[in-house]
């Protein structure tokens, strides 16, 4: 384990200075003394995703943060509904919607079928309703 001490005297005197004062304003709390844990940090390295796969979902996060996407998939959690009544529902215009969900069905989020002359959009499975109720009950906690 290594241990190293801040270079200013504030953590050992216990009075804080003024660069500490500025930091714990706006700032994420910080450990006094840095001392690297050796044993949780290969832990925590061994299991880290790669980050090709990081990248791919935080990707899939930003879709998400769209709030008009957001109400797409809501209307998509009642029924599978075609563009014009999604529309509608969102009193949004058709290209608006189409252009919203052709983000949703990249990111495979939605998945549409045809039936005659209309397209129809469904959520691509579960996992997209359990995702959204999780991001509700967090915040509504």
């Amino acid at each position: 384990m290594r241990r190293r001490f801040a270079g200013d005297t504030a953590g050992r005197t216990g009075i804080p200075n003024e660069k500490e004062k500025k930091m714990a304003v706006g700032e994420v709390e910080c450990c006094d003394l840095t001392e690297v844990h050796e044993d949780k940090v290969r832990m925590v390295s061994s299991s880290m995703p790669k980050e090709d796969l990081l990248y791919d979902l935080a990707e899939l996060f930003k879709v998400f943060g769209d709030s008009t996407r957001i109400r797409i998939l809501f209307a998509l959690f009642e029924a599978e509904i075609c563009v014009c009544d999604l529309a509608e529902t969102l009193n949004m215009t058709q290209s608006a919607v189409s252009h919203q969900l052709r983000i949703l069905k990249q990111a495979r989020l939605v998945k549409s079928r045809r039936d005659g002359k209309s397209v129809y959009y469904s959520l691509d499975d579960d996992h997209v309703a359990t995702i959204i109720n999780m991001g509700l009950e967090h915040i509504e906690e």
